[in-house]
């Protein structure tokens, strides 16, 4: 993430407003017709960041099956930060609703 966050000069400092600038970020990276294949990698971090945001806010967990990674919220909700990444770069996505939702005790989207 350091590489991304001085790259692209996002301040991430792991609260849940600096999740506003990462979507911005990645819809940027939509609308500049980034192809996905490069912005796997990114995206991927982008969602580890937001899960640790998750993790930092609400006393979760990560929990990985399978090769995937999720957040276990204390009330027993999983996450997927990964996945809602790649969601918003597909235009469908936000990894501030994400935070948000897990962090009010709002259901899973």
């Amino acid at each position: 993430m350091a590489a991304v966050r001085e790259g692209a000069r996002i301040r991430l400092d792991y609260s849940a407003q600096s999740l506003w600038r990462v979507d911005r970020f990645i819809d940027e990276l939509r609308r500049e017709g980034t192809p996905y294949a490069a912005a796997r990698t990114v995206l991927r971090g982008f969602g580890a960041y937001a899960g640790e945001v998750i993790v930092r806010q609400t006393g979760a967990e990560w929990w990985a099956t399978g090769g995937d990674h999720w957040v276990r919220t204390p009330d027993g909700r999983l996450w997927d930060p990964v996945d809602e990444a790649r969601r918003c770069f597909a235009g469908d996505g936000s990894l501030r609703l994400l935070c948000r939702d897990a962090t009010t005790g709002r259901p899973p989207r």
